[in-house]
């Protein structure tokens, strides 16, 4: 079985792992957000700080909420950290995969750095533990009692983040580099924090010492950002499937703003859920951050510009596909079936910037696209889309020999 077409199925898997350990965190963070804010604190509760019933699946349920521990310790708890903890893994191993191992096409951005392969990926791998570290300190140096100035100040460690990654990375990898900053932060809360926390509270009790209710609100707060951050990170998780957000410009900015989309969505569902009311204006105010990240988007894509790509010599990776036989035959197809689409300004109807940012215009991208026009239009018809530009067997069969001669096939 070939490597290439082996370790795309790799790459599925992992991300189809990624998606559904994702699914479970936050779906239990979501709930017990609206299950805090949502509980009933007035009758007799028996200790208990509050209580809620629900109603799902054809069953009736009755929460109650400790501030420490109910009299008598319960013989079984349940414990959600492991859908923090595999989403983490899951993602990094996707980082891994995409972003270390295809580095040269999807890490480094050739036209902002000079650096080197295992340069792009120690700083790749080094940045994501620095948010951590900045915002545990912010946490402990006594902003917990200011939480409002506490979230601005990581909003701007957030948005200098970004800016810098958009300096080295490309946008695609800005973006997720972005989000992984983020879910790293998030991880760790509930590792170094939350969890340790509730374990102080359990032993205090299974020893029979009053927990000190600290070690409660602290974990609190950090739950508390973790739900203000997620909506933020899924978009940058999603947004590799959209040039439009990470292949612009102000690819940075867009992403400043999707963090604040996230704090005006999630005040709407914490308030409600609390019984706040509804606060409709904070709808206007996404709709408004939205409009500004289109209008943002539309400030042109951040293309290499095509003769300088042209002038350019090959890279290594690209060296590779670019001397194999077959190169120039399959850069006539690929110029002939798919460069009127996959162009800096497309030739095709109702197609407005290259579809997922890449460029077929060259030989050096052809080259560096070797893999994914191999799988699209060799071993799948994935592409072109319908076959609209009548790519004949015959070609595809050439591209397929073309790839295979490279690898020593």
């Amino acid at each position: 079985m070939e490597a290439a077409f082996l370790w795309d199925w790799v790459e599925f898997a992992i991300r189809w792992l990624h998606v559904i350990t994702a699914i479970a965190w936050i779906g239990s963070s979501f709930y017990f957000i609206a299950l805090d804010l949502g509980l009933h604190r007035d009758g007799d509760l028996g200790g208990a700080d509050g209580e809620e019933w629900q109603v799902h699946g054809g069953g009736f349920y009755h929460v109650r909420k400790y501030l420490v521990a109910p009299a008598a310790m319960p013989d079984h708890l349940t414990w959600f950290k492991w859908e923090s903890y595999s989403t983490w893994l899951s993602g990094a191993a996707l980082l891994m995969v995409v972003y270390w191992l295809g580095g040269e096409l999807y890490l480094i951005d050739a036209t902002k750095t000079e650096l080197v392969l295992w340069q792009g990926i120690l700083i790749s791998a080094v940045s994501l533990t620095i948010g951590w570290v900045v915002y545990d300190r912010l946490c402990k140096s006594g902003l917990a009692e200011n939480p409002t100035l506490l979230m601005v100040l990581l909003f701007g460690l957030l948005v200098v983040m970004g800016w810098g990654y958009t300096q080295v990375f490309t946008g695609r990898a800005m973006m997720l580099h972005l989000g992984a900053f983020t879910a790293t932060i998030m991880t760790a809360n509930v590792f170094f924090i939350i969890m340790p926390n509730q374990r102080i509270v359990v032993e205090d009790l299974k020893a029979g010492r009053k927990p000190d209710p600290k070690y409660g609100k602290i974990a609190k707060l950090r739950s508390t950002h973790n739900n203000y951050l997620t909506l933020p990170v899924i978009f940058l998780m999603l947004s590799n499937h959209y040039p439009l957000a990470f292949a612009t410009q102000y690819n940075w900015i867009i992403a400043a703003l999707v963090f604040l989309m996230g704090v005006t969505i999630r005040h709407f569902f914490n308030t409600m859920h609390a019984r706040g009311g509804m606060k409709w204006w904070t709808w206007a105010a996404t709709a408004a951050l939205f409009i500004a990240i289109v209008g943002l988007s539309q400030a042109g894509p951040d293309y290499a510009d095509y003769d300088e790509t042209e002038a350019r010599a090959f890279t290594p990776a690209e060296q590779v596909f670019a001397s194999a036989d077959g190169f120039e035959d399959v850069t006539d197809i690929v110029l002939g079936r798919c460069s009127m689409c996959h162009a800096r300004e497309p030739g095709w109807d109702g197609i407005t910037h290259a579809p997922k940012n890449v460029l077929l215009e060259t030989p050096q991208e052809i080259a560096a696209e070797a893999k994914r026009i191999y799988l699209q239009s060799a071993i799948t018809t994935a592409m072109p889309p319908a076959n609209v530009s009548w790519m004949e067997p015959e070609e595809r069969a050439a591209i397929q020999n073309w790839f295979r001669a490279a690898q020593g096939g």
